[in-house]
This record gives C-alpha cells, sequence and structure tokens, in this order.
C-alpha cells in the first residue's frame, strides 16, 4: 500500500491555498471571476496536472524501459463539467521522437494505464472528519 500526504492550508486571505507535499510548496487560487485572486492554479486544474504530469512521467518511464528513443511528451487536458452529468476529461498527447505506429499504440495504451487515470477512473473513497483547534 502506497500513502501519499499533502497539507492544504488556507489563511485570512480568500481562497488562496498553500499546499505542501515534501518540501514542495505551491500555491492554488480561485480566478477572479470567482472572487479569488488568481494568484495560484485552481482546483479543477490541479486535477488535471495530477493526470497530466503522471501521463509524461508513465510514457517515459515505459519508453526508457523498452530502450525507445520518446525525447518529449506533451499533454494537453481540457474538463468539462456540467451540471447533472459526468465531468469528461479530454487528454490529446503529442509524443516526438523515434517510435514506430506500433509502439505509438503501446503508449497510448499505457498512458491509459497510468495510475492516476486509473485513481480517476475508478470510484474513490473519500472519508473526512472535522477537527476544531
Amino acid at each position: 500500500m502506497s500513502v501519499t500526504t499533502l497539507q492544504a492550508t488556507l489563511g485570512e486571505e480568500n481562497y488562496l491555498v498553500s499546499l505542501h507535499a515534501r518540501h514542495h510548496e505551491i500555491l492554488a487560487d480561485e480566478p477572479v471571476i470567482l472572487g479569488g485572486q488568481d494568484q495560484g492554479i485552481a482546483p479543477y486544474e490541479l486535477i488535471l496536472a495530477g493526470l497530466g504530469a503522471c501521463t509524461s512521467i508513465t510514457l517515459k518511464m515505459y519508453a526508457q524501459r523498452k530502450g525507445w528513443v520518446l525525447k518529449e511528451v506533451d499533454v494537453t487536458l481540457e474538463m468539462s463539467v456540467a451540471p447533472g452529468t459526468r465531468p469528461v476529461i479530454s487528454r490529446r498527447i503529442q509524443i516526438k521522437g523515434e517510435v514506430t505506429p506500433a509502439q505509438c499504440d503501446r503508449l497510448l495504451a499505457i498512458a491509459n494505464s497510468c495510475p492516476v487515470h486509473k485513481l480517476l477512473s475508478h470510484s474513490i473513497q473519500i472519508e473526512s472528519a472535522l477537527f476544531e483547534d
């Protein structure tokens, strides 16, 4: 079993959240149109960031193990969220390197089995607890 931990802290500044994982920090915020100050990545964008990073890393790792020349992986993601429907994520993957059409087909299959893709494609159980200080 793998455990990943992240601390999200929201202070007095509306919607600006400091996210800490290991020794890294990034900021999340809402766009101005939603009342934020646009000082960081929006929550839905963070979900897309996880999928984009995982897709790219998974493809690079797989290609390296196979000895394939994969120079660059660009992943463009878009999420559509409409009331009353399931969200839809569109993922477009562009690769640069010396790969055959058969290798491209295999890379697409590998992209569809990256860990974050699997996580987002299945039911997720979220256990919440509220503590007051």
